[in-house]
């Protein structure tokens, strides 16, 4: 059996990722999305094992000490983590993963896990950007600013990316997403135990 597929996913906030994701998800059912652990509060709509798995900071630092994360991080006072067993479980098993995972944690990913596909969002332009993170009335002048700077601390960390897509339109980003993803997966390297099968 050919392992797994797994793309990565990171954007600054407010770029749109969690959009570009979910739309994803729908135009490929075979593609899994990896369930991140997080003991932040859900938002309205949310469902704890659908968007995230939803902890307490006790629960959350145990499963750290577990070594149960292949990356984890703290993000404005709550933690987020991805299971190194889902990933290890999915890929053995040939099926394809989606991680919504923010730079930091995408980086120690690929310290792990080489074969990975990496892509950065952009919004149409950091003024816009700036403008999208200023919109957000439910946080605090406070916590504006303080996402201001890790935008700015983010868009650093996008040298090191395999493809970036500037999300200028939300229908035309997906479909660039999923381009990528079909690229990847005729890579020859990708199908060389068929290729190899095929020349027998």
């Amino acid at each position: 059996m050919k392992q797994g597929l797994f793309l990565v996913v990171s954007a600054p906030s407010g770029a749109g990722k969690s959009s570009i994701c979910q739309k994803m998800l729908e135009l490929c059912p075979k593609l899994n999305f990896s369930i991140s652990y997080t003991t932040r509060s859900p938002r309205p709509g949310e469902k704890d094992g659908k968007d995230y798995y939803f902890v307490s900071r006790e629960n959350f630092i145990r499963r750290v000490g577990r070594g149960e994360f292949v990356e984890w991080v703290e993000n404005f006072g709550n933690l987020y983590g991805t299971s190194r067993k889902t990933m290890e479980k999915h890929l053995a098993k040939g099926k394809d993963l989606l991680l919504d995972v923010e730079p930091r944690g995408a980086k120690k990913i690929k310290k792990v896990f080489k074969k990975g596909i990496f892509v950065f969002i952009l919004p149409p332009s950091r003024a816009d950007l700036m403008k999208r993170l200023k919109r957000r009335g439910h946080e605090s002048k406070e916590v504006i600013k303080t996402r201001l700077a890790q935008a700015e601390s983010e868009l650093r960390e996008i040298s090191w990316y395999d493809y970036v897509i500037f999300n200028k339109d939300l229908d035309k980003a997906v479909e660039q997403l999923k381009a990528i993803y079909i690229a990847e997966k005729c890579r020859k390297a990708i199908l060389a135990r068929e290729i190899e099968a095929f020349m027998k």
